[in-house]
Formats: C-alpha cells, sequence, structure tokens
C-alpha cells in the first residue's frame, strides 16, 4: 500500500527532501540486514542529524501510528532491523561525530552511527582501550552494538558491550528524549533505565547518544594456535587453562570445515590435518603475558595437541587471528546463502553441544562449519545452504529448532550475542517461561503503548 502522500510531504517539512527516501529502487538497500533469507520494502526512509529530529520523526509517527524500524549499518544477524510492512525506517548512520574522549573519567561520548572501529580508534588516540570487538566492527555502528548488546572475540577477558555502558540519551516513542546514567563510577539511584535499553533491539525507544566506559590498554600481547585430533580435546585444553586461573583475551575455536574454508579463502598457512583448531590470545602485562603463553603452551601439549604456534611477531599476530575473524566470510563463498546462528552453552557443554550440531547436519543433510567462543561456550554454527531450495530451508528450519532446544537442555541460551529479532522469536517463548514473557510485554506496552517501535521483533 506505501505510505500515504501526505505523510511523506510532512517528513520532508521535518528533514531535507534528499534524507527521504521512498522510491522502490532506493528502498531496496534497506530492505534486508545481514540476516539470510529475510527482506521487505519499507514505506520510506529517513535520515536524522540531530536528536531533535529523531523526536519529531517519532511524534510524527507515534500520532500517527505508522511503524519505526530504526536502523545503523545492517549487519545484524537475527533480522531486528528488517523493516516491516508501510514502516519508516529511522536510519542513524550520518549522525557519526564522537563528541568527547574524557581520559580524566576514562569515558567517550559518542552519537549512535560512528561505527565500532570508529570509536576503538578515537580511544587507541587517545592513549585508551574500547574492548568490546564484534565481527563487523568495521562497518557495525555503535548505537546497533548497543541495541543488541554485542559481544565479540573478547568478550571471555572483557565482557559484552553492556559492560561499557554508562550513560545513553534515548528518545522514547512519544518523542521525549530522557538522558540515563552519568560519568559516576558509582550510581545507585532509581532503577538501572540504561541497562533495559542495552539489548532492546530497538523496541523501546531510540539511542541518540552513547557514554562509554574505557580502559587502559593491555601493555602487552601474546597470540598462539594449537590444533587437535578431536574437539573433545581442543575443549579439555581450554577447560584446563581456566583452571589454571588463566583468562584469556581471546579464546576460539574452528572446526575441519571451517579451517579448510578460512585456509583456501586467505591462504594463512593453516595446518589442515586437525578436527579442531584454538586461537588463544593473552593480554596485559609484559610479565604476566610472558608466564601465561608459557603455560597455554605447556597445557596445551599435555593436553595432547598435535601442534602449538606462538606467533613470532606482530605481523604473524594479525595472521592467526585473521583466520577467526575471516571464517564467516570464507564460510560464505561455499554456497548461495549462508545463516550464520549462534547458541551459547556452559562451557563445560560446549564439545558436547558441538558433537550434536555436527550429528544434526549429518541427520538433516545439511552443510554445517561450526566456529565460535570456545571460552565463553558461544558456538556458530554456520549453514551452507540456498534459500532457493524450500525444501532444504524446511531442513534447516527443523535443525536449528534441535540445535537451539538442546542448548536450552544443557544449561545455556538461543542467543549469546546476535539477539532474538524476527529469526529467533520463536524459540524465545520456551527459553524465557510464561512469567519473563509477561514482563517483556508489559514493559513493552508500558513505554511504547501504540506500539511503533519495531514491531513484530522479539516478540509479538
Amino acid at each position: 500500500m506505501g505510505l500515504k502522500k501526505q505523510v511523506l510531504e510532512q517528513l520532508r517539512g521535518l528533514l531535507s527532501g534528499s534524507r527521504v527516501l521512498h522510491c522502490k529502487e532506493d528502498l531496496v538497500s534497506y530492505s534486508f540486514d545481514g540476516t539470510a533469507a529475510l527482506k521487505q520494502l519499507p514505506g520510506c526512509v529517513v535520515f536524522t542529524r540531530t536528536v531533535d529530529e529523531i523526536a519529531e520523526v517519532l511524534r510524527l509517527a507515534n500520532r500517527l501510528r505508522i511503524p519505526v524500524v530504526t536502523r545503523g549499518s545492517g549487519t545484524g544477524l537475527s533480522g531486528g532491523s528488517v523493516p516491516v510492512p508501510d514502516c519508516i525506517v529511522l536510519c542513524l548512520v550520518k549522525m557519526t561525530s564522537i563528541l568527547e574522549v574524557d581520559r580524566n573519567n576514562l569515558t567517550l561520548l559518542t552519537e549512535p552511527g560512528a561505527t565500532t572501529l570508529a570509536v576503538a580508534k578515537a580511544a587507541e588516540k587517545a592513549g585508551l582501550f574500547y574492548p568490546p570487538d564484534p565481527g563487523s566492527m568495521k562497518i557495525s555502528t555503535i548505537g546497533g552494538n548497543v541495541a543488541e548488546n554485542s559481544g565479540g572475540l573478547r568478550g571471555l577477558k572483557y565482557g559484552v558491550t553492556r559492560n561499557y555502558v554508562m550513560g545513553l540519551e534515548v528518545v522514547l516513542p512519544s518523542g521525549e528524549p530522557m538522558w540515563l546514567g552519568n560519568k559516576c563510577v558509582k550510581d545507585v539511584a532509581g532503577f538501572s533505565l540504561k541497562d533495559l535499553f542495552v539489548g532492546s533491539e530497538g523496541t523501546l525507544g531510540v539511542i541518540s547518544k552513547i557514554l562509554l566506559r574505557l580502559i587502559p590498554p593491555p601493555a602487552a600481547k601474546r597470540t598462539m594456535m594449537a590444533t587437535f585430533d578431536t574437539m573433545e580435546g581442543a575443549a579439555s585444553v581450554v577447560s584446563a587453562i581456566i583452571a589454571a586461573k588463566i583468562v584469556p583475551c581471546t579464546l576460539e575455536f574452528l572446526d575441519r570445515t571451517t579451517v579448510h574454508c578460512v585456509e583456501e579463502y586467505a591462504r594463512i598457512g593453516l595446518p589442515l590435518d586437525c578436527e579442531a583448531m584454538l586461537l588463544m590470545e593473552t593480554d596485559g602485562h609484559a610479565a604476566v603475558v610472558e608466564e601465561e603463553a608459557v603455560q597455554m603452551e605447556r597445557i596445551c601439549r599435555e593436553g595432547g595437541c598435535k601442534e602449538v604456534r606462538v606467533a613470532r611477531n606482530q605481523a604473524e599476530a594479525l595472521r592467526l587471528a585473521g583466520a577467526r575473524r575471516t571464517a564467516f566470510s570464507a564460510l560464505a563463498r561455499r554456497a548461495p546463502t549462508t545463516i550464520l546462528e549462534d547458541a551459547t552453552v556452559p562451557r563445560s557443554e560446549l564439545a558436547a553441544m558441538i558433537g550434536f550440531v555436527a550429528e544434526v547436519a549429518q541427520r538433516y543433510g545439511l552443510k554445517i562449519g561450526t566456529f565460535g567462543h570456545m571460552g565463553d561456550g558461544n558456538l556458530h554454527p554456520t549453514f551452507l545452504t540456498d534459500e532457493r531450495d524450500q525444501e532444504e530451508m524446511e531442513r534447516v528450519e527443523r535443525a536449528f529448532r534441535e540445535i537451539f532446544d538442546q542448548a536450552v537442555k544443557l544449561g545455556g541460551t538461543i542467543t549469546g550475542e546476535h539477539g532474538v529479532g524476527l529469526a529467533k522469536k520463536s524459540f524465545l517463548p520456551a527459553f524465557a517461561g510464561e512469567t519473563q514473557m509477561k514482563v517483556m510485554r508489559e514493559l513493552r506496552r508500558a513505554l511504547d503503548p501504540q506500539g511503533i517501535l519495531n514491531p513484530g521483533k522479539m516478540f509479538e
């Protein structure tokens, strides 16, 4: 049906004409995000530059009950920024200013459209460190990271985005802006409302500014790789490393399929005669790093690894780290459709979960490469399929359901870092339970009584 002409004219009155897109050929690029097989044309796309413009768009949408889907770079992997029919896509990519780096308080204030990499570089320029590093950090926006509570390779030691959000400016669906949090290390006045908006996937408000916590950078880092004949062997070594009171900044794994795809794609020089590969990084004070690297190498050898390789210089360290960062791109070359999923289980159950994924793939006749964050139990089964093959996609859906059910049975969760969005909302009720679903619905209704923000995402 499309948006009415009068609505488009009102939006052009609020913004310049060039910042309101409504022609079909202009809308196609905003009809999908990084999630495979999900697509929907919006009614229009608008680009705001200030919090006042966000507020005006939301007031108009709220008054006319027009759905609004907030969007950054569109790298999400759960369908969170996929439009709904006849909606306004509120795109924040023009709000890219990093407004302040406060060395005295170790904070950074930014607009939501700045990329994660830009935030990290601004911190680095000031001699500080912003740890969260999602795989898409070169293009993902910090606003999207906050909305999805993104993780990354350094999550084991440093945590996820939530751990670094000290304050937010949020515009409610009614168009009312509010500031939550501050630069104080301690603040227990009232409800911690900022934490309600972190990970809310654009369903409660629009994030217009973000105050981030920074930390001093590690003085040294050591990167290592180890290969194993079995995934169980790799998992046992991970458990032994943690039991030795070592918390690496990175503790990643790749299965055989992923290793072969990465080597074919990137030509890093990875050994191909293994069933599992661990990529490990320790960082901190130079003496501690040296000691931990020696201990980790010893634990790998005592755990029966095939080979341990310690990076001799920064160039080799970057190549080894690149093996994990290019995993998705490498797998994506193997099939027309690549569906990257995530599920998390307790570390002690990870080897069993990886084995279950392999068994499901065989039983359904599907190709799956698995990699992820072995240190925190977060795995990414990646389905190599073809969305044009309806029968195969039905098998993929059944396989997903078994994988998520098994993760929950093992004490895990249906998503460790990608969010619920459209892709996983059918799995949420069984995981969350009736009471938690009721509370989430009531919270959403209280903040967005007209139901205009990202409708149909997370839950109906």
